[in-house]
């Protein structure tokens, strides 16, 4: 005998079955799927004029197993029509999968991005690129949000060289309006480029930043700086990130603005609201819009003001002096870009050192080459074991792990054309850690940048490559490198939290915010 409840369900359920039929939306339980399948397949297949259901195949076409949609055929060529809201509609490509939701933490370029990726996310996101992969035979693949918006995925090395030589004529660092979740105030020294600068300008900065030189030529004033400042580090036995920030903080003061800026807490309160309003982590997009440049104006005048009084051995002091016959270098523009890129360098400390305390023998080798150093005095600032150590945190944890551009032509990739504003994403962080391309993927192995070519892997990509390659990365090499040192100097970095395993594979992610490191004295 049926119950009234019963019956209530029945009828429930019938009439979700009919608004799936109408709709294409899929229905979530599985019972009713299979019977809904059935009676709605032929409405979906004929009375929507090709357009597929929202929930579509994740990860799949809908043709053949063997022919996704970089397959190259030997006929014919397929052509992506600008027309992304509907692709299914067009009898001249095939239908673009829909991204699944363990693939959606990996496109923070395409919406406001939350500062740490949880480790499931990143480890759902590496699988579903690999399986992305096998399923594509690693052909660049087109994927669609549930918006609508459309994002071609590079999955094989051999694509990441031309992704990195391409000009901005083609492939654009600075994306249109409808990909401003890209951080809009990261500077290009955290790995990405943050807009496109005329070649005076560029070639104006990695001269002041000595992009060509392992030891910058100020390296005297500046490593006194670190070494100053690194005594916040070890005031106490334990380190954590809001020590880290404070130090680091004040040094990148002094390099950049000069000794007066050490103390300058505003200004250092200003640039970390520029930061987290550039991640998108607080307010609306009016609102952070109206606060940025309210923020950014105070910024800029009290850089200024450092800027007329800086020395020559600054980083403004050096700009100011620099020929600049185009009118192109905005001094104040770079001193606080430069200031905001070094806000990566207490995150990539913590991380390189839990990393070197949870591998002795390594800590051991990096603190003895710190004191040679030390005692040597004309070769300071090189310390080529410690910056391998950096790197190798760099590649386990890069600052971005993800890099997106957009075209500004039509362009073709293995065979497949795609139209003029097609964003083209780059997942850096999975390419450096793919346990298919890349030895010991999740492992600490400083010893792979002993290489001299190692710096030229394509895969390997924590300051970028090519025309966008940061112009600061050997001074953020020699800033950070010397901070471990001096900690290393005299203390020993003992048990750490998170725990790490030596010999297993490391996490996925590791959060600065929760990373708390034991000193003791040697």
């Amino acid at each position: 005998m049926r119950t009234v409840q019963g019956v209530a369900l029945d009828g429930l359920r019938a009439r979700v079955r009919a608004l799936a039929e109408r709709t294409g939306l899929p229905v979530r339980s599985a019972p009713f799927a299979a019977r809904a399948a059935g009676a709605g397949a032929a409405r979906r297949s004929t009375g929507r004029a090709g357009r597929p259901p929202r929930g579509g195949t994740p990860l799949a076409d809908r043709g053949p197993a063997g022919k996704g949609l970089g397959a190259e055929t030997a006929d014919r060529r397929t052509f992506v029509r600008e027309s992304f809201r509907h692709p299914a509609a067009s009898s001249s490509g095939p239908a673009i999968p829909a991204i699944p939701g363990v693939l959606r933490g990996l496109l923070g370029a395409l919406a406001p991005a939350r500062p740490i990726r949880r480790p499931g996310e990143v480890r759902a996101s590496a699988a579903a690129l690999r399986a992305l992969r096998a399923r594509h035979g690693d052909a660049p693949a087109l994927v669609r949000t549930r918006s609508g918006r459309t994002v071609l995925v590079l999955l094989d090395p051999q694509d990441l060289r031309r992704f990195y030589e391409e000009p901005v004529s083609v492939l654009a660092a600075d994306p249109p309006e409808k990909c401003r979740g890209l951080d809009a105030a990261e500077p290009a020294g955290t790995g990405c480029s943050r807009a496109e600068l005329r070649t005076e300008r560029r070639q104006i900065s990695a001269e002041v930043l000595a992009a060509d030189l392992p030891v910058h030529p100020s390296c005297g004033p500046f490593l006194a700086a670190v070494a100053e400042e690194a005594r916040h580090l070890t005031a106490t036995g334990t380190l954590d990130l809001a020590r880290a920030r404070h130090a680091v903080n004040r040094a990148a003061r002094r390099i950049v603005l000069g000794d007066a800026a050490a103390a300058d807490e505003e200004l250092a309160g200003w640039l970390t609201q520029l930061r987290a309003e550039g991640k998108g982590l607080r307010g609306g997009r009016v609102r952070t819009a109206r606060t940025t440049r309210s923020v950014r104006d105070k910024a800029r005048a009290r850089i200024q003001e450092y800027a007329r009084h800086a020395d020559g051995g600054t980083l403004v002091g050096r700009a100011a002096r620099h020929a600049d016959p185009t009118g192109t270098l905005d001094t104040v523009g770079e001193a606080e870009d430069w200031l905001l890129a070094m806000g990566a360098v207490p995150d990539t400390l913590l991380r390189t050192l839990l990393l070197l305390g949870a591998h002795p023998a390594e800590q051991d080798a990096a603190a003895a080459e710190a004191v040679a150093e030390a005692a040597d005095g004309p070769g300071r600032g090189e310390l080529p074991r410690l910056r391998a150590c950096v790197r190798e945190s760099l590649r386990l944890y890069p600052v971005v792990p993800d890099l997106i551009r957009v075209t500004r032509a039509e362009t073709e990739w293995r065979g497949v054309r795609y139209p003029a504003g097609t964003s083209v994403l780059l997942p850096a962080a999975f390419h450096q850690r793919d346990p298919e391309r890349v030895p010991a993927a999740h492992v600490f192995v400083p010893g792979r940048w002993k290489n001299p070519r190692a710096d030229q892997d394509i895969r390997m990509a924590p300051f970028s490559h090519g025309g966008g390659r940061c112009p600061g990365d050997q001074l953020g090499l020699m800033i950070t490198a010397a901070l471990c040192a001096e900690v290393l100097r005299g203390h020993r970095i003992g048990a750490g939290r998170p725990v790490l395993d030596p010999v297993g594979p490391l996490p996925a992610t590791l959060d600065p915010h929760g990373i708390r490191i034991t000193l003791t004295r040697r």
